[in-house]
């Protein structure tokens, strides 16, 4: 069940009814993650709507990471991806891209994405109805949205879809190890057959726990695309991508300030301004 993104919040207990019951998990046996995850190794392919703008210059950077029919995972703290993942949602609106959204983390903000979306010249409630969104609460739940995710999307046609933090809800105690393996396993042999059918972007958002949880991804899961792993500091946050060893540092700057990388040099990482509205003080100036 997937609705557009909207304002309101509807109860945990109005979503998902008819999903609860439709689900049969297969069992799997368990598997070892290998050592290294499997990037897919054909080239980039175009696609006919862009997946984000051009402007500002983290948008094409992150956009090179995306590929059809391949998943591209972002890990690392909440505090670091969400803020990155809301920007993309936004960009995407201005891009005229639409969204399919599995929320596992019931984390989704409408207003802060609204309020994105408008400072791209977006009306906000035009960019949340570019995300289709389907929130589950419980992992009985998560698995029967993602065995639902490819007729959702044949319905709907999205330009990319984004899992956040699929995995979040089976960390729950009163589920037992080898039946979470099993599910855990299910999903994301799934995943690699809506990848390989639908033929859209796929991008899937895990903690550091989360992306541990989730050994069947890398065995089982759909080829990636990349792995871009995401780290704060203080006053920097930084995005470093696995298939070409792309990294970017985020750094907040008023618009029109420049820094030291703007001068030349080698850098490893390339430096990008995390634009901060201007903000003004109780303090008067004064002249002469």
């Amino acid at each position: 069940m997937m609705a557009d993104a909207v304002l309101t919040e509807p109860a945990p207990e109005e979503l998902l009814a008819e999903e609860r019951f439709r689900f049969e998990p297969r069992p799997v046996p368990a598997s070892a993650p290998p050592a290294h995850p499997r990037l897919a190794p054909h080239p980039r392919r175009t696609r006919a709507v862009p997946l984000l703008p051009t402007e500002p210059s983290l948008f094409p950077w992150l956009a090179r990471r995306f590929a059809p029919g391949e998943a591209t995972v972002w890990t690392g703290p909440s505090v670091a991806v969400e803020p990155v993942l809301e920007l993309l949602y936004a960009g995407n609106a201005r891009a005229r891209g639409r969204i399919s959204l599995l929320e596992g983390e019931n984390r989704f903000h409408p207003y802060r994405i609204g309020e994105l979306g408008r400072s791209f010249g977006v009306d906000a409630a035009e960019t949340l109805r570019r995300i289709r969104l389907a929130r589950a609460f419980t992992a009985y739940q998560m698995v029967a949205l993602v065995d639902g995710w490819a007729a959702e999307v044949r319905r709907h046609a999205p330009t990319l879809l984004v899992g956040h933090g699929i995995p979040a809800l089976f960390a729950d105690a009163e589920i037992p190890d080898d039946e979470r393996t099993a599910l855990l396993g299910h999903v994301a042999r799934t995943l690699a057959t809506l990848a390989r059918e639908v033929r859209v972007p796929l991008l899937l958002t895990l903690t550091p726990e989360e992306f541990a949880r989730f050994r069947a991804l890398a065995d089982e899961g759909p080829p990636w695309s990349d792995l871009v792993t995401f780290v704060r500091g203080p006053g920097v946050l930084r995005l470093r991508a696995l298939r070409d060893d792309g990294r970017v540092a985020l750094v907040p700057r008023p618009p029109g300030q420049t820094g030291m990388e703007q001068f030349g040099g080698e850098f490893a990482e390339e430096v990008i301004a995390w634009d901060v509205p201007h903000r003004p003080t109780a303090r008067r100036s004064r002249s002469g």
